[in-house]
């Protein structure tokens, strides 16, 4: 048919629906059904001519479509819809066509000189398709009608958006409107139709409308219709920079060189006069343009009332950044810091101090009892304030996040430290004036920096040394609030202190360790302030000190850090109990004791009631007393004390082994006045563990080390006799509690075994008046039950009196010839031992001889009876070395008998003969059976044989 024909035809269709409208605003002629078909009919003859005459549809386009926008006015809404439908076909129709995909594929195969005819041809039709749609939105005023306006659209996007190429500034202009309009239906459906673009479409946009994308998508992201869409819409601008920075990696030849961060430097390239994909079009300036409409949209949303929608903005910027980040320039990433990153930081912040502090009133959402009942709305986030600082918190996040992915580029970059020291005085500031989640954020932006580039090396000292300081600040400052946030806030620190020595050892020198130790200890000291009633009141250590010793053995030196111990143990040695004057009264009442009475009792064997009392205890109980702060605290800090020592090198180990031995022992004399505390069990433990640890050294080395001095090794030497003095003596087999437990008695006697089984008989190198004391500590508290008089020994404790004896029998073992190696040390203490001894026994013997005479016939107290049972037993048992039998008080002419024969096995009876003697007239039988025993033994050292003869009658 000819066009003209096809005009006449449209001309006369577009007439019979006129006049059926007209009919219908009159109100004569047919019937209102009967005026819906006619129009109908011409709708659907006039679409099927635009179908059969699409190759042609210029000419035709203008007058079937300007019908069908008349239509949709019409108050029918039957014919509205008609028209509606027509429309959308129409378009489909067009577009779906193979002429106009042909004609809009040509553009790319023409020569240069032909494409702008080309393109003006295509502009024109696919203009004219698409402007409709615009003009129906803006003019209608149903808004069923604008609605379907842009589900067409939203139908045209989905099936032949990627055949579009000029209408794309239209269709943005009127997505932007739609934006505004106060009709959430009308909103949801505009952003459909973006979703649609920016999810499938941007590869298909112009390079030049892309900015109006993302423009348009900022509208929708502010808007105030529909918060989800606002929240969507946000996550879209993010798939916009993924696709701008994608398709800018395209173009890239070969450009594979990045710095030491990944962080690649602007390179100019070339562009080829044709290209095959939309996305190629862009340079290097229209991408960081295109990322800074981004980024200038999010900043701006940042600001948003709605905290959902500022929260999601900060979000998706530092997101951005972070995956993006690398591909960045370094002008860029300057622009970035100082127009972006670090005013969204001052903003938020200063919103989150001047923002109300009004608790906010949950929506209404009915009544009950003639009350208004509202939603509740966590206490977290009921004022603006507490929102502010959560928008505040994210934004701490997002600034750690790109510090631990660029940190090393960004450290290139101009007036970076101008940034870096007001990111320390925010920090500073937040946790001493920003509340507890503020604060806390401050504090892990910093530290995940540091614990991230440290181990790597890309962390220069000064920058960890500012946030020492930073730390030592706050941990020696309490900060505005109380309560477990404080104490969350210096676990933090603390715990990412010990991650960071553990992860980079090789960077600190000692300066920096000194720096690191000063930093804890300010925590824990202030923990020490603020524990007092802590303990009280819950009954264990607070949760930072808990941190500290969690820490602690993790900060043990490294090896180029050798010279640390000293200061690393020394500083932990101050948190235990401090009795100087204290410690000095006792010293000097041992040593006295030790040079003055314990001489005249050994020599003469004999000492009074009143003596042996005064022996067993501290001249001065007042004196001893230790006043402990946090116990607690100081409880668990004993093990890692112990451990952390034994780690240590020798040379540094015996640097600091007497003042460790000292601390520990100020720790083990707390059992008088706490005997049900833990402190001085643990002491004793540590105590033992560093003992055998020495012994095991000197006898596995053959002696010590040989970067220790004789004087370092005398000194050490000298504060084991004083511990084992004062505390076995003072502390030990005593009535200190009503009850004590068995793992106590266990601790004692375990002490016992290392001095007399361990120390005394090893090759050690302990002076030989260092040995002196420590048998004369054994002999002291094996003086217990005989020193008592009566009337006391009958209510002395059961595991007082098996102390002592315990100790009686270490002085008989060390006297023994036993089976073990006879070394140097061995000798010399069985030389000294078998003096103390005999003496100690024979005053055994005799208080038991005047007891009995005492009492008649009235039974001696048990613990009596069992010692002098004990001791008889003992004699019987022992053996003495023949090196030994010189020591004895014997006349010269038969110890030189007995040293030459060499056979002496139980010499030391003869010089207790006499007392022997005196027992055999004891009422207990049991002791007369072992003296009448003994007395045949001193027979056979003496060579006497057994009488042959039977006495008569």
């Amino acid at each position: 048919m000819h066009l003209s024909a096809v005009k006449s035809l449209l001309s006369a269709l577009r007439q019979l629906s006129h006049q059926c409208m007209s009919a219908a605003v009159s109100g004569f002629g047919p019937t209102s059904s009967q005026k819906s078909g006619s129009i109908s009919f011409s709708v659907e003859r006039m679409l099927s001519i635009l179908v059969n005459n699409v190759h042609r549809v210029e000419p035709l386009w203008d007058e079937v479509i300007g019908h069908f926008i008349e239509l949709t006015d019409s108050s029918n809404q039957h014919v509205r819809i008609i028209a509606l439908n027509a429309m959308d076909q129409s378009i489909s129709a067009v577009l779906g066509s193979n002429e106009f995909q042909e004609h809009a594929s040509s553009k790319l195969k023409c020569a240069f000189n032909d494409v702008q005819t080309e393109n003006t041809e295509l502009r024109s039709l696919e203009c004219s398709v698409i402007s409709p749609l615009k003009v129906l939105f803006s003019s209608a005023e149903n808004i069923d009608v604008r609605a379907a306006s842009l589900k067409i659209l939203l139908h045209v996007l989905e099936r032949h958006g990627e055949k579009l190429h000029y209408s794309w500034p239209n269709i943005l202009e009127l997505l932007r409107s739609v934006a505004d309009a106060a009709e959430k239906d009308l909103v949801t459906l505009g952003f459909q139709n973006l979703r649609v673009i920016m999810n499938d479409g941007l590869s298909t946009v112009p390079a030049d409308c892309l900015h109006v994308c993302i423009d348009v998508t900022g509208a929708y992201s502010s808007q105030n219709t529909e918060l989800n869409i606002s929240l969507t819409a946000i996550g879209l601008l993010w798939t916009s920079t993924d696709f701008v920075v994608k398709g800018f990696l395209c173009r890239q030849n070969e450009e594979k060189e990045s710095d030491s961060n990944g962080v690649k430097e602007e390179q100019a390239l070339s562009f080829s006069g044709e290209v095959n994909d939309q996305a190629l079009k862009m340079n290097i300036v229209d991408r960081d343009k295109l990322l800074f409409s981004v980024f200038s949209l999010l900043q701006n949303l940042g600001a948003d009332e709605r905290p959902e929608v500022r929260n999601s903005a900060v979000r998706t910027l530092f997101q951005i950044l972070g995956s993006h980040g690398q591909k960045l320039s370094k002008s860029m990433w300057e622009d970035c810091l100082w127009n972006y990153i670090f005013p969204t930081l001052d903003r938020s912040s200063h919103m989150a101090a001047t923002s109300s502090k009004t608790e906010w009133q949950g929506k209404e959402l009915g009544t009950r009892g003639g009350k208004a009942v509202h939603m509740l709305i966590h206490h977290s986030r009921n004022t603006a304030q507490k929102q502010w600082d959560e928008t505040l918190v994210l934004v701490l996040g997002g600034i750690a996040r790109i510090l631990r992915s660029f940190f090393p580029f960004l450290r290139s970059l101009d007036n970076f430290q101008s940034g870096w020291e007001t990111l320390l005085l925010f920090v500073r500031n937040s946790i001493f004036n920003g509340s507890k989640e503020v604060a806390l954020a401050a504090v892990n932006c910093l530290q995940s920096t540091i614990v991230s580039h440290s181990p790597k090396g890309n962390l220069p000292m000064p920058y960890l040394t500012s946030v020492l300081d930073v730390y030592e600040l706050v941990l020696h400052k309490s900060p505005n609030y109380n309560g477990n946030m404080a104490y969350k806030l210096k676990q933090e620190i603390l715990h990412g202190l010990g991650e960071l020595y553990v992860q980079a050892q090789g960077m600190f020198d000692n300066d920096t360790y000194l720096k690191l130790l000063s930093v804890v200890d300010s925590g824990i000291k202030q923990a020490k302030v603020d524990n007092s009633n802590f303990e009280a009141e819950y009954g264990h250590v607070s949760p930072v000190q808990r941190t500290a010793l969690e820490i602690l053995p993790q900060l043990r030196p490294a090896e180029h850090l050798s010279a640390m111990w000293s200061p690393l143990l020394t500083k932990l040695l101050l948190y235990l109990p401090s009795c100087v004057s204290c410690m000095r009264s006792i010293e000097d009442e041992s040593n006295h004791k030790t040079r003055t009475k314990d001489n005249a009792k050994i020599s003469n064997g004999i000492a009074s009631a009143s003596q042996g009392e005064e022996e067993a205890s501290p001249r001065n109980p007042d004196s001893t007393t230790v006043i402990v702060s946090n116990h607690l605290f100081v409880e668990k800090l004993v093990p890692v004390l112990v451990d952390l020592f034994l780690q240590a090198p020798p040379a540094e180990k015996y640097k600091i082994l007497p003042d460790i031995i000292q601390s520990l022992g100020r720790c083990m004399i707390t059992r008088r006045d706490n005997p049900d505390g833990s402190l001085w069990r643990l002491a004793v433990e540590g105590f033992s563990c560093i003992l055998l640890d020495d012994i095991r050294k000197l006898t596995g080395n053959a002696g010590p080390e040989l970067t220790i001095t004789r004087p370092a090794r005398m000194r050490i030497w000298k504060e084991v006799a004083d511990i084992f003095e004062i505390f076995l003596i003072g502390y030990c087999g005593r009535a200190l509690s009503v009850m004590v437990d068995s793992a106590d008695e266990s601790l004692e006697m375990n002490l016992l075994d290392i001095l007399g089984d361990k120390i005394l008989k090893s090759q050690i190198d302990a002076p030989l008046e260092i040995l002196e004391r420590l048998i004369s500590t054994l002999d002291r508290c094996a003086s217990r039950t005989c020193s008592l008089p009566l009337e006391t020994v009958e209510l002395m404790p059961s595991h007082c009196s098996r102390f002592s004896l315990t100790c009686l029998q270490k002085l008989f073992l060390l006297c023994s010839q036993g089976t073990g190696e006879w070394n140097s040390t061995r000798c010399e203490v069985s030389n000294i031992s078998i003096k103390i001894l005999i003496s100690r026994c024979e005053f055994i013997l005799e208080r038991y001889l005047m007891d009995e005479s005492k009492l008649g016939e009235n039974p001696l107290p048990a613990a009596r009876v069992e010692e002098v049972i004990f001791t008889l037993e003992e004699l019987g048992l022992l053996v003495v070395h023949s090196d030994t039998v010189s020591q004895l008080p014997l006349h010269p002419s038969l110890k030189e008998c007995l040293t030459k024969e060499n056979q002496a096995r139980r010499s030391h009876l003869l010089v207790l003969f006499p007392s022997l003697c005196e027992l055999v007239i004891s009422r207990e039988a049991r002791v007369r059976e072992l003296v009448q025993q003994l007395l045949r033994y001193v027979t056979t050292e003496l060579g006497l044989p057994k009488s042959s003869l039977t006495v008569g009658s």
